[in-house]
């Protein structure tokens, strides 16, 4: 864990689906809202744009520990069974709105010739604006991360496997 680092967690569910009809990035960039919303009860609402130099972005809006936030998700590795997305998202907390960053990383490993394992890791560290936010709140980094991290870690095995049966729901269609 780097000093800044709030949270790593990954976790792992099946789909199934022949990883053929896998498609990581496309599912992610053409999430319908409700099906995001579906897939948390954190979740608030999606959507897919580009970033100025013409990248996909996908925006994503949940409430986390109490904070609502929404995430530029760029795309930074775009392969049909692993997808990396990077963010410097917003965070609007009790005592002011500040920044974070989060690295998500989707991928999909075939387990036999009908099923994947779907695989969601979430690494997210903190920013300057966050650090300077968590220093004048009087707050130390160590305790905020100490309480950060069960609901950052709970959010993520939550949705894991819906995204899971998500992504087979899309397979199935592109089938």
């Amino acid at each position: 864990m780097t000093d800044n680092e709030i949270v790593s967690s990954s976790f792992s569910a099946i789909v199934d689906a022949p990883i053929e009809k896998i498609d990581l990035p496309t599912w992610a960039f053409t999430l319908p809202d409700a099906e995001y919303q579906g897939c948390s009860p954190a979740h608030v609402a999606a959507g897919f744009t580009t970033a100025p130099d013409g990248t996909r972005m996908s925006i994503n809006v949940e409430i986390i520990g109490g904070s609502l936030m929404v995430q530029h998700y760029v795309e930074t590795l775009a392969e049909r069974d692993h997808l990396i997305l990077e963010s410097v998202s917003d965070v609007f907390t009790p005592n002011g709105r500040t920044t974070i960053h989060v690295h998500w990383e989707l991928s999909v490993k075939a387990i036999d010739s009908g099923r994947c394992e779907f695989t969601n890791h979430v690494r997210s560290r903190a920013t300057d604006a966050m650090l300077t936010l968590l220093d004048k709140q009087g707050i130390p980094f160590e305790v905020f991360r100490a309480q950060r991290q069960p609901m950052s870690i709970a959010h993520n095995q939550g949705e894991t496997p819906l995204f899971a049966a998500s992504i087979e729901r899309f397979a199935r269609r592109a089938a």
